[in-house]
């Protein structure tokens, strides 16, 4: 999985961690990425966003599946 965010591009940045007593050891901050569901054309695909995209709306989620043709309505399968 690339570090990369499919929408914005951010990506992770390097540079130094200092001490109080001012020694530097090298750090790397890595964006928050997540998988997450995407309509593209009509398609669902996945892909790899930042959370600032996501709750910037710039994500479009699918609808939620009908699992109601799937589920018997009612309860228990088991008991009937």
């Amino acid at each position: 999985m690339s570090r990369i965010c499919d929408f914005c591009g951010k990506r992770p940045q390097n540079g130094n961690n200092v001490s109080h007593a001012n020694n530097k050891t090298k750090k790397v901050w890595r964006p928050n990425l997540q998988k997450v569901r995407h309509v593209q054309n009509g398609a669902t695909k996945t892909v790899t966003v930042c959370t600032e995209c996501i709750k910037g709306g710039k994500v479009i989620k699918p609808a939620p599946r009908d699992l109601s043709a799937v589920r018997p309505k009612g309860g228990d399968v088991a008991a009937e």
